[in-house]
């Protein structure tokens, strides 16, 4: 399958550089959404957050305001019932003429996950998203009602009037640790990363392929997700970088109270912890992978920049691709304007080397 670019939309201007912004403007949602479609992006995450706009809405906004980009809707299991959830993703993939994705969100933070009354543990919440995605299949395709009884739930012949527009809504599982890796090789379309070194991320791909492969099933397409900091120059371009980084760092004090992990304390995600510690290691690894920004958001999310001129980045991108990634996610600090300018000089240029390597193969 072709190489695909992954943005995210934001339901107002707050972001890691600017604290102001609450609830959602309409009409900046739209402008940003205009410009992702307008950029060549494939898809556009639609965050999930209990404090932040609803995502079933954010992604139904965003379908109806775009031509082509796919929502790709990030969803908690735990705070909506499966059977209830799958005739919502069907009828959104009918409204967007089959544009939906669903990125499932098993929590890696408890006091998250507590302020929408989910008490399980993190090993729990990875077994109920396994069976939640079996639920979601099972009732976008039985042609018969069913019934189920498992671990996390039970109901009696349940069927849905409502079909996904495609053949099946792909889903996608992301996480780093163990278990992420088992729910996401058994039961993922595709598999989100956060960006670390080269060398970290295929062994990480690895594990997931192995799951895969050991039940039988197709490997799941690799996200990897960064937070470019481009310019027309590589010394441009780390001038922005140092730029950037004052800006989170003056922000930051201020959006620790909404953070899934604020200052101080160390992450229970795997995921953040893995880029703690290969910030710990040093700030800048591979091609242009830096890592402060990491450090000064307490790795609250992606939160890797690949830093550089637009060539820089595109290449820094294309060696991810070399190791497997197919879907390639990047959003900036300065997230609408950001998403302007790799759109484009950024995507083009990754483009066009993938069809220059196509034609000479």
């Amino acid at each position: 399958m072709p190489v695909e670019f992954i943005s995210a939309v934001n339901a107002n201007q707050a972001s890691d550089v600017n604290p102001a912004g609450t609830g959602f403007d309409v009409e900046y949602a739209r402008k940003y959404a205009h410009a992702l479609d307008d950029g060549g992006f494939d898809y556009t995450l639609v965050a999930y957050h209990s404090s932040w706009v609803d995502s079933n809405q954010l992604a139904q906004f965003v379908a109806a305001n775009t031509e082509r980009i796919k929502p790709m809707l990030a969803h908690r299991p735990g705070v909506v019932f499966p059977t209830n959830a799958a005739r919502t993703f069907a009828t959104l993939d009918q409204i967007s003429a089959g544009r939906l994705a669903i990125h499932i969100i098993s929590g890696g933070n408890d006091s998250e996950q507590h302020r929408e009354g989910d008490y399980l543990t993190k090993t729990e919440r990875y077994e109920r998203s396994d069976e939640y995605i079996q639920i979601l299949r099972r009732a976008w395709h039985e042609p018969e009602p069913f019934s189920h009884e498992g671990k996390h739930y039970r109901f009696e012949d349940f069927r849905s009037d409502v079909r996904p527009f495609q053949p099946t809504i792909p889903i996608s599982v992301g996480g780093s640790s163990a278990d992420a890796y088992r729910v996401g090789g058994q039961q993922g379309d595709i598999f989100g990363l956060w960006g670390e070194p080269l060398a970290e991320t295929a062994e990480q791909i690895a594990s997931v392929n192995t799951i895969a492969d050991a039940a039988g099933r197709p490997r799941p397409r690799i996200w990897v997700s960064f937070r470019p900091i481009i310019a027309e120059t590589d010394e441009l371009a780390w001038e922005k970088a140092y730029r950037t980084l004052d800006r989170v760092q003056a922000v930051r004090p201020t959006r620790v109270r909404s953070s899934h992990y604020p200052a101080g304390t160390r992450p229970a995600n795997v995921g953040s912890q893995r880029l703690l510690d290969v910030a710990a290691r040093g700030e800048l690894h591979d091609r242009a992978l830096w890592t402060p920004l990491v450090t000064a958001t307490n790795a609250a999310g992606s939160s890797t920049a690949l830093v550089g001129s637009y060539e820089t980045v595109a290449a820094a991108l294309l060696d991810y691709v070399d190791i497997g990634c197919e879907l390639l996610s990047v959003r900036g600090y300065d997230p609408l304007n950001d998403a302007i300018d790799l759109g484009r000089n950024v995507l083009p240029l990754v483009r066009q080397e993938l069809a220059h390597r196509a034609q000479a193969a």
